[in-house]
């Protein structure tokens, strides 16, 4: 583990860059963009948001028993975007989706597209803010990852690290889950974990692991410096490999039978304590 320097352990981010040559690029997600030629996007507000994104959309279906008025924005934005609409019975929608609650609106775009760990890195900078992003370590479930995306947009997170394996990708569910925000936030997907984590930490970001058997709170660390806040899968939570790579462990306050929280809620309860931490810091 690194020792802590300065005040609590902070270290700018711009004067790491600064004072080590130019990085090689930390991983290409890229080559595991397009799994299929096209993806389908479930749901009205899904749908929106994916227009306003500008991603590529071949078609909208609509169902013959909405009102007009109730799509009147989605028109509006498909129009704007040169996306041709086509009604069709509802249970063209329903084959179509594969199960997925549709509410009416479907879209068939491009598939998601996935983007490289230094993407993350040159957000933050562009921003002038130090990174923050997370790392889920091999989640499963969809509306997990779609419940996360969710959450970083809210918070301001500059984006988010999967594996290739054993983990859930950019599906359908996850979009619709994310109510759009899978539009906005990038994904950068890596073969080896460890090994990114390592490459991070060469590049001036600190990591920080969620475990319950942790000795420190969450709220007890410094959340301020260059950040990857890593989340554990639903069962097995973080991997040895990962775990042994933290600089940090944290835990979330427990007070009831249970001693852990659902995945995608406790890594919600951990980003707001980013934000709170970082505009406290920006108030002083």
């Amino acid at each position: 583990m690194r020792k802590d320097k300065g005040s609590k352990g902070q270290r700018r981010f711009a004067d790491n860059r600064r004072s080590k040559p130019r990085q090689e690029p930390i991983a290409d997600g890229r080559d595991a963009a397009n799994e299929d030629a096209s993806a389908t996007i479930a749901g009205k507000h899904a749908v929106m948001e994916a227009l306003r994104a500008m991603r590529p959309i071949h078609k909208i279906w609509l169902a013959d028993t909405l009102q007009r008025s109730s799509v009147q924005q989605l028109l509006a934005l498909a129009k704007e975007a040169g996306v041709p609409t086509q009604h069709a019975d509802k249970r063209k929608l329903d084959q179509l989706s594969e199960g997925l609650p549709h509410q009416g609106v479907l879209a068939q775009a491009s598939a998601a597209q996935y983007v490289e760990v230094d993407d993350l890195l040159a957000a933050a900078e562009a921003k002038g803010e130090p990174p923050f992003i997370l790392i889920l370590d091999e989640l499963e479930d969809p509306h997990n990852l779609g419940s996360i995306l969710r959450s970083c947009d809210c918070t301001g997170a500059h984006g988010v690290i999967i594996p290739k394996r054993r983990s859930v990708g950019l599906t359908a569910t996850v979009s619709r889950t994310s109510v759009g925000a899978v539009e906005f936030v990038p994904v950068a997907r890596v073969t080896n974990l460890a090994q990114t984590i390592d490459e991070l930490k060469q590049r001036g970001v600190w990591v920080v692991g969620t475990d319950v058997q942790a000795d420190a709170l969450v709220s007890e660390l410094d959340l301020t410096m260059p950040l990857a806040i890593v989340i554990g899968n639903e069962h097995k939570g973080i991997g040895r490999l990962v775990r042994d790579r933290c600089d940090l462990l944290g835990k979330l306050p427990m007070f009831g039978r249970l001693n852990s929280l659902n995945a995608s809620v406790a890594a919600g309860v951990i980003m707001y304590e980013v934000v709170r931490q970082r505009q406290a810091a920006l108030s002083r």
